[in-house]
């Protein structure tokens, strides 16, 4: 495939990939973020309303403006 390099080591084995990124950049960032998500499915999750007020609360402790719109 064109912008697609192998390299091998002295056994003619590939041991990496080099991607034309002006070709790749955008599959390659897709292909990045599911492996972040995967890294991460064990992980605990947080209800989205309580993150954010907690992050209103915390806004509001530190005397920034807090926006007038309700999360629901």
């Amino acid at each position: 495939m064109k912008g697609i390099n192998y390299v091998v080591d002295q056994k003619g084995e590939k041991t990496s990939v080099v991607f034309d990124l002006k070709k790749y950049k955008e599959e390659l960032e897709d292909f990045i973020d599911g492996l972040e998500a995967a890294s991460r499915v064990n992980e605990p999750s947080v209800d989205f309303e309580k993150a954010v007020n907690k992050i209103i609360k915390s806004k509001s402790r530190h005397g920034l403006p807090r926006q007038n719109k309700k999360v629901s």
